[in-house]
């Protein structure tokens, strides 16, 4: 695979979280040349992750971080690719991340979207391209990339949840994890 450009192939970028988004991102930016990948979870790929994210049947039982390895190696062998199998928290961020230049927020839960962004925003200097209003089917034109900040970007229509009843789509999920990728590749070569 040939890099189109030299700043994407030295770049670093974190991803919190490796589901429907977070492998979704890491795939897209594998695919750009982006050249490092930090990548988090503590989860393992289940058979209902199959329907929006970026692993396969044979891949059920491996942890997240694990399987995301293997696939993104085979789509850009040359990537470097640093894995963190855990938990994250709030204390582990500005070091898990700290040769980052830029950080994918890309958690299911609320509580972890809001500490995320309050960690990074607040401990280390990069920016941070994040996730919200992504549940449920059509309506594609109302995902946004909104500049919430010089270092906060914010993906999605900021109202469907799952917690209204709406479920995760493959569609959706990957219209907002190709905004954020395409928001990370801009911030890269700014």
């Amino acid at each position: 695979m040939k890099p189109f450009n030299e700043k994407l192939t030295r770049a670093v970028v974190g991803i919190a979280g490796l589901g429907g988004l977070g492998s979704m991102v890491a795939t897209a930016l594998a695919r750009t040349c982006v050249g490092h990948l930090i990548l988090c979870d503590f989860d393992q790929v289940e058979e209902t992750n199959l329907n929006r994210q970026n692993y396969f049947l044979d891949q059920v039982g491996m942890n997240k971080v694990e399987a995301s390895l293997v696939n993104l190696r085979r789509i850009n062998p040359h990537i470097t690719l640093e894995a963190h199998h855990g938990k994250l928290s709030p204390k582990d961020v500005p070091k898990v991340f700290k040769d980052a230049h830029v950080i994918a927020e890309c958690f299911d839960k609320v509580d972890q979207k809001q500490w995320m962004a309050e960690t990074v925003l607040s401990e280390l200097t990069v920016p941070l391209v994040t996730g919200s209003g992504l549940a449920g089917i059509g309506r594609s034109n109302l995902i946004k990339t909104q500049v919430m900040s010089k270092r906060l970007i914010m993906v999605g229509d900021q109202v469907s949840d799952i917690n209204l009843g709406l479920p995760l789509t493959a569609g959706r999920v990957w219209i907002v994890a190709a905004h954020q990728a395409n928001a990370i590749v801009e911030l890269l070569l700014e």
